[in-house]
């Protein structure tokens, strides 16, 4: 109840709470269906790159080839970074990922030449930038983690093969290249999940987009929503690549046993499989046969289908995303930044998605305090 006496409808964690309205994504728990501007997530997925989605996610409809080839010469362009930034990486304490990554993408608006411009064309413009920028951010603090030197972007090369060869030195081949280009299209948007509301939060303020998508971040660091894959792969890799079938569903049932959660599984809103985890599961036995490390894949598999005896539970996008990741050369502590550098792409779609019909964004609170005015005590008498 207010304190005006109103009533007012509360939901822990605003569950089925509609919040705004949206042309950007669309999900129906229910059957498994996810869909960017009304296109299934198995058709872009089977057939998009990762930059006809992005053109798709902020424009609203499938590029035709010059505009596509226009968004990746603008991502060319736009992929190094700036040397200051370079500089405050290195001065960073190396750990997690995620506080670098805020701290840069916070320090990239001093550099970008539109930084005190707010039009929404100027906004589509920083949007691009930023999904550039993002990347190569990313991929360098994991190369300068590792104790190498940073590479520059090939401006020859598309956005996913860029950043695995940022990210490694090497040229990543061309089923590494489409593995990664269809994890960051699976990740690329979610709807209104806490990242992409917190942004939309932000962006209500009329705060400016770099603001915006630091706040996404920031709520993306959180162990509730950006955390999981990479918990999934620390359960693996603490199971050991040598673990049998009986050792990994002994462990698993213990675990069970003990009310322990099993990362990667389940979802507040899909109550079938998440439809990205079909995608991802297919990819991480595919990358596991390819390079002989096919066990992380059949321990996720085997793990799979324990819990969903057990617990009737189905994997969600961050249970294969695990296998899929670590097979492609990425080290865990990365894990949740690389989410980051696909779902910039959904953030900033909807932070102008907001700026363009705004309304502060301003939800009421269920008071659960004392109604009648207590009397004040001097400080001498409490």
């Amino acid at each position: 109840m207010s304190n005006t006496g109103e009533t007012l409808t509360f939901k822990a964690g605003l569950q089925d709470v509609i919040a705004t309205t949206s042309e950007i994504c669309f999900i129906d728990g229910e059957h498994g269906v996810l869909s960017y501007r009304g296109f299934d997530i198995h058709d872009l997925a089977a057939r998009a790159s990762f930059e006809e989605v992005c053109f798709l996610l902020w424009f609203g409809h499938l590029p035709a080839r010059d505009e596509l080839s226009t968004l990746r010469s603008q991502f060319a362009e736009w992929r190094p970074l700036p040397e200051n930034v370079v500089r405050l990486m290195r001065s960073l304490p190396l750990g997690n990922g995620m506080d670098a990554l805020r701290t840069l993408t916070s320090a990239l608006a001093h550099s970008d030449p539109d930084v005190a411009k707010n039009s929404p064309e100027v906004n589509v413009r920083k949007a691009i930038r930023l999904t550039a920028q993002l990347a190569t951010l990313v991929a360098t603090y994991g190369r300068v983690a590792e104790g190498g030197t940073p590479i520059d972007p090939d401006p020859s090369l598309g956005h996913a093969e860029n950043f695995l060869f940022v990210l490694t030195g090497e040229r990543p081949d061309a089923v590494a290249t489409r593995a990664f280009d269809v994890a960051l299209i699976l990740h690329a948007d979610h709807e209104l999940n806490a990242s992409t509301f917190a942004a939309r939060v932000a962006a209500a303020t009329l705060t400016d987009i770099h603001s915006a998508v630091v706040a996404g971040i920031s709520a993306l660091k959180g162990p509730l929503h950006g955390g999981a894959n990479a918990d999934v792969m620390r359960l693996l890799l603490a199971l050991g690549d040598d673990a049998d079938p009986p050792q990994i569903e002994g462990a698993i049932l213990d675990k069970l046993a003990r009310k322990e959660k099993i990362p990667g599984f389940g979802h507040r809103v899909y109550r079938t499989e998440d439809p990205r985890a079909t995608h991802l599961r297919r990819m991480s036995e595919e990358l596991g046969a390819r390079s002989g490390r096919e066990h992380w894949y059949e321990m996720s598999r085997q793990i799979e289908v324990l819990v969903g005896h057990e617990k009737n539970l189905n994997p969600n996008v961050d249970f294969y995303s695990a296998s899929t990741y670590y097979t492609l050369g990425i080290k865990v502590d990365l894990f949740t930044p690389v989410f980051a550098v696909s779902r910039v792409a959904g953030w900033t779609a909807h932070i102008l998605e907001q700026y363009a019909n705004n309304r502060l964004i301003r939800p009421r609170a269920d008071y659960t305090g004392e109604l009648h005015p207590k009397a004040f005590v001097a400080i001498d008498q409490r």
